[in-house]
Order: structure tokens, then C-alpha cells, then sequence
């Protein structure tokens, strides 16, 4: 796993800080739900049952770096299409 500079800046805000680690790692490589975007990005879900959230990890087309992990709000495993 690497990450990107954008994805290091976000860690340090404060509605992002709360993410564990394990969690994004988790989500990276055990996803529940995975879709490719047209630009060729990677997003992966996860249920972080801990929390009853749905985390989003979002890698780059290299599948090897994170851009980006939040919790999405909006997702839900019965609209998914992959």
C-alpha cells in the first residue's frame, strides 16, 4: 500500500482522523463491495461493523495507492451496481 499526498493531508482533518488505520487497510484489501470508476480509480467499501458505517477507500488506477478514505453516508449496499 502507498498513499498520496492528498490522501496524507486528509487524514489530519478532523471529521477523518477517527478512521483507524486497520480499517482503511482492511477495506483495501477485503472490500465488501468494489467498482471501477471511469477514470480508471478504484473505490472499495466496507461495513465497519464497530461503528455500523460504510468506509470508502478510494485507490488509484495503479491498484497499489490510496487517494482517498471516508465514511460514505450516502452508500447503500442495496442500490449497489457494480
Amino acid at each position: 500500500m502507498k498513499f498520496t499526498n492528498y490522501f496524507l493531508h486528509t487524514r489530519e482533518r478532523e471529521d477523518r482522523k477517527n478512521i483507524k488505520m486497520e480499517w482503511i487497510e482492511f477495506t483495501f484489501y477485503h472490500p465488501d463491495y468494489q467498482l471501477i470508476q471511469d477514470d480508471g480509480r478504484i473505490r472499495k467499501w466496507t461495513l465497519i461493523k464497530e461503528i455500523n458505517k460504510y468506509l470508502r477507500v478510494v485507490v488509484l488506477e495503479d491498484e497499489q495507492t490510496i487517494h482517498n478514505a471516508f465514511f460514505d453516508r450516502s452508500f447503500n449496499p442495496l442500490n449497489f451496481k457494480s
